[in-house]
């Protein structure tokens, strides 16, 4: 049975941030007029009593659980305990209030992080438990991988209609640029737009290159989410991705290519390279209800790249090697909200 969201009414939380705003967009297209994007500043959501005022003023029947704390290898380094315990309260708070309202449906978004570290490419979703997952970003894979458990229990125990659905690494226009937060293809594009634009010689770049990841453009992911809250009930999680696998060190010639960059790249190899490889298997997600990216890595790279250099035409851009850490950190290897 298809789901109509035009009729029912929506929260989505991280309805501001990057993925949220694609979502909402999305959303508004199939007609979804009764759409709440609650806010941190309104509603912390590590707060239960918050999180039961949210339920009393929009009175959601789906929610869209976004909301996360997210960043790269550097800043899931510095502050695991936090990475794991926020992301862990925020869905366990709203879980629980969901089944205590009655919901209709609740969708979490997890992450490919929640992979173990050694999966056979393609991540079969079968093989989420088969190993520990890379250990820069475990804390944050093994709370969003918790909230998969906890679905599933009250599933059978109290009838929720929860699924849970992973992302592999998105891009795209209206990403997060900030050096210390930002993932791999908003790093290297900042990184080498702003080279370009003062002549620097070289950019220097985490890793040895030789890992792998897959990329979802932003639009294609929302569209996902609104076909699997539309379609899917399963208890069992679901893979989101395009298909296409690229090494790292083949993205950042891309990149460079495609910024018009003429300087040299130097890879810091006393920096982590994360996960080996990242290729998602996403055949449940187009038999279960006919998911399939549209957009290749390529096209949706000119138009982020487009998009980031409007933005910066009337900006002063910094000389990215009078940044010190911060440069090195724009090009860390990255993992997905």
């Amino acid at each position: 049975m298809t789901l109509e969201l035009a009729r029912q009414r929506i929260v989505v939380t991280g309805g501001t941030g990057f993925l949220g705003r694609a979502l909402c967009a999305g959303l508004r297209q199939r007609g979804c007029d009764t759409l709440a994007t609650p806010t941190h500043q309104d509603y912390d959501l590590l707060d239960a009593q918050a999180v039961e005022r949210l339920f009393a003023d929009f009175r959601p029947q789906i929610i869209f659980h976004l909301a996360a704390q997210v960043g790269g290898i550097g800043a899931n380094q510095r502050e695991p305990g936090r990475f794991f315990y926020e992301n862990l309260q925020m869905g366990m708070n709203l879980i629980e209030a969901s089944r205590r309202h009655g919901i209709e449906k609740f969708l979490q978004v997890g992450t490919v992080c929640a992979y173990p570290k050694f999966t056979p490419v393609p991540f079969r979703e079968d093989d989420l438990w088969n190993g520990y997952p890379e250990e820069t970003n475990a804390p944050y894979g093994i709370a969003k991988k918790a909230l998969l458990v906890m679905l599933q229990s009250y599933r059978q125990q109290y009838g929720l209609n929860g699924i849970f659905v992973l992302p592999v690494n998105l891009f795209g226009p209206g990403d997060n640029y900030d050096p210390d937060s930002s993932h791999v293809i908003p790093a290297l594009i900042r990184k080498c737009v702003e080279a370009q634009s003062v002549g620097a010689p070289e950019i220097v770049v985490w890793g040895t290159g030789s890992a792998s990841r897959e990329f979802l453009y932003v639009h294609d992911c929302a569209e996902g989410l609104i076909r699997a809250a539309e379609r899917y009930s399963s208890p069992e999680p679901v893979n989101l991705g395009s298909g296409q696998e690229i090494s790292i060190h083949d993205l950042v010639t891309l990149i460079v290519q495609l910024t018009g960059y003429q300087g040299r790249v130097i890879w810091d190899s006393s920096r982590p390279d994360g996960q080996p490889r990242r290729s998602l298997d996403t055949s449940r997600a187009f038999e279960s209800f006919g998911f399939k990216a549209q957009t290749s890595l390529v096209e949706g790279l000119k138009t982020t790249i487009r998009e980031y250099v409007e933005e910066m035409t009337n900006d002063e851009i910094p000389n990215p090697n009078d940044q010190g850490q911060r440069t090195k950190d724009q090009g860390h290897i990255p993992h997905s909200s």
